[in-house]
């Protein structure tokens, strides 16, 4: 498919070691050759990442040539402390979000000003109109907070009238579960971008833990073949890279507005599953 037809996009973590800022920079020059339309950079639980943060997106919008989208949310912040941030963002020429509501750090009891996402969506609109394109979260599989489906559906619908732009997907491997969610959003007449996110299968180990805790759900089918390598990663990542770019594949074949990568500050396997779409370039 041509790349004009489709948007790339890619997430990173803020580094926190000179080490780790390296290794984030040859990362974003080997992905820069995919021409993506943003790098989004990852904001730790209750703002824990908020000074690195700030200083990974202004490196990127300053010599990165691809614009930077800091992730926003209103967990542990007022909203005086929540502007004063975006004026700082506009002062630097960021002009896109991704706004969540965020996850509360081991110890916090308050939510802040913001109780959810939307709230946080109508505030970025409210003081600073359209600047800003605004990315909110979607959820295939459901989020772990709601009852179902349909109240999942009805929660995204009023952040998208609140004033968001698009969606990126939390990642999931049943391309199934991507598609009964658009169904579900065109029958409320709810019509955005909603971009799958696609993560990348590195150590099937870890990928298992994190799924638990996020909530995203691994296909017996992929367990099972997984099983063969137990501790194999090489292995493990030559049939990730299979089964993601199959699911990629079928998501493309039926009309998905992108991919957004979550490369956990890695570029090899995020481009290796690029260059079997024929998207690397």
């Amino acid at each position: 498919m041509s790349k004009q037809d489709f948007n790339l996009s890619f997430e990173f973590f803020p580094p926190r070691t000179e080490a780790g800022k390296e290794k984030l920079v040859a990362t974003r020059q080997a992905l820069a050759a995919t021409n993506p339309e943003f790098y989004s950079v990852t904001f730790g639980a209750g703002g824990s990442t908020r000074d690195n943060t700030l200083e990974t997106v202004i490196d990127i919008q300053q010599k990165g040539g691809i614009d930077a989208c800091p992730h926003l949310t209103c967990v542990g912040a007022t909203n005086q402390e929540i502007i004063e941030l975006l004026e700082q963002y506009r002062a630097h020429g960021i002009h896109r979000l991704v706004v969540l509501r965020g996850d509360l750090p081991s110890g916090m009891v308050a939510m802040g000003e913001c109780k959810y996402a939307v709230d946080l969506v109508e505030l970025v609109r409210d003081r600073f109109a359209d600047y800003f394109s605004i990315a909110v979260a979607a959820y295939p599989e459901v989020h772990p907070d709601s009852k179902n489906l349909a109240t999942d559906v009805d929660f995204f619908a009023r952040k998208m009238k609140a004033g968001a732009d698009l969606a990126i997907t939390q990642y999931f491997y049943n391309a199934e579960g991507y598609f009964h969610f658009i169904d579900a959003c065109q029958q409320k007449q709810i019509e955005p971008p909603v971009i799958p996110g696609i993560m990348p299968i590195g150590n099937f180990s870890s990928l298992k833990k994190f799924s638990r805790q996020c909530g995203a759900e691994i296909p017996r089918w992929i367990k099972k073949s997984m099983a063969n390598y137990p501790d194999d990663i090489e292995s493990q990542q030559k049939l990730g890279v299979e089964i993601v770019t199959r699911l990629c594949e079928k998501l493309i074949d039926n009309g998905a507005p992108g991919l957004h990568f979550y490369t956990m500050n890695q570029s090899r396997l995020s481009l290796q599953i690029l260059k079997n779409l024929n998207l690397d370039g």
